[in-house]
């Protein structure tokens, strides 16, 4: 397969995503362990086979069959019917996970390393790699300046796919107005059938009062995780001095020198976060928040692997 970087779309690293990192952060994951694959039972009970992660679903009864496994008898049919019955299970053997990635406009901000746009595709790239090694296929939906979606693709292929997407929307840029995380859950909420897990990526300025209801209708049908990107001024009181910013091609200064009104500025400035937090916390979703300068593969694998406390 042509894996060549389109030179048009491959940003710095830093203030655009690098197409040729998201591609290179498979190298990454192949070295991280994966959480070992569990025995499943296989449809008609007859054999074993390995799975990485799956479960077996009731799926009907028929009559009883010579060879079926008669731990897997429909004890209350057969009363009922005075025959032998068999119960069959339907197994997941596909894993499917939903990546949901914000890119409204305040996704592009950053004062350390890079921003936060660049951080989040670099983190749906790695979750990308990370599921799809452990047999997993993997969707995108993009909401707010960007709204676009690939479908659940699984191999090399899909995850290309989606590194390419990630990219290109963000050469593109915003062509939307922001969008709320709820109005986005909703919007692509058929998308959402069938994942067994979805993975929202986001600096939490997009959670409103609609939100909580929204994450609880996918976690009725999915394990929901949450991970929060944040520049390292939304997470931290700043020291005292000048601030320069840059916004639709304007610079400017903030001087932040008293404590109280640094206090101020970094309470405006975490407001993000912290609405993710308290969700999470209350809702009792895994979640992990990550600032723009660090690796997002730890925050990843804690989250899609077996993770530890929430």
């Amino acid at each position: 397969m042509n894996t060549a970087v389109d030179a048009s779309i491959d940003g710095d690293g830093r203030t655009r995503v690098s197409l040729a990192e998201l591609i290179a952060l498979r190298a990454r994951v192949a070295r991280v362990k994966l959480p070992p694959e569990r025995v499943h039972t296989a449809r008609h009970g007859q054999q074993s086979s390995r799975l990485h992660g799956r479960g077996m679903d009731y799926a009907e009864s028929r009559a009883y069959q010579p060879g079926d496994d008669v731990r897997r008898l429909d004890w209350r049919l057969t009363a009922r019917s005075g025959r032998l019955h068999t119960k069959l299970f339907e197994e997941e053997r596909e894993g499917r996970l939903l990546v949901v990635v914000d890119t409204n406009a305040g996704m592009r901000f950053g004062t350390r390393a890079r921003f936060k746009s660049v951080q989040a595709a670099r983190a749906v790239a790695l979750a990308t790699w990370y599921a799809m090694r452990g047999g997993d296929k993997v969707g995108l939906i993009a909401f707010g300046g960007q709204r676009g979606q690939l479908r659940v693709q699984g191999a090399q292929r899909g995850a290309l796919a989606i590194a390419g997407a990630l990219a290109r929307w963000d050469a593109v840029g915003p062509v939307h107005g922001d969008e709320t995380l709820a109005a986005a859950l909703q919007r692509t909420g058929r998308a959402a059938h069938g994942a067994r897990r979805v993975l929202v990526v986001t600096d939490g300025f997009s959670c409103d009062d609609a939100t909580r209801g929204s994450l609880l209708g996918v976690a009725r049908r999915a394990e929901v995780l949450l991970l929060g990107v944040s520049d390292a001024l939304e997470l931290n009181v700043p020291p005292a001095g000048r601030y320069p910013f840059a916004h639709n091609g304007e610079r400017f200064e903030v001087e932040l020198h008293g404590q109280a009104q640094r206090e101020a500025f970094a309470q405006a400035m975490g407001e993000g976060h912290r609405r993710l937090q308290s969700l999470a916390t209350e809702l009792g979703l895994r979640h992990r928040i990550i600032d723009t300068a660090a690796d997002p593969l730890d925050g990843i694998a804690h989250l899609l692997g077996k993770g530890g406390p929430r």
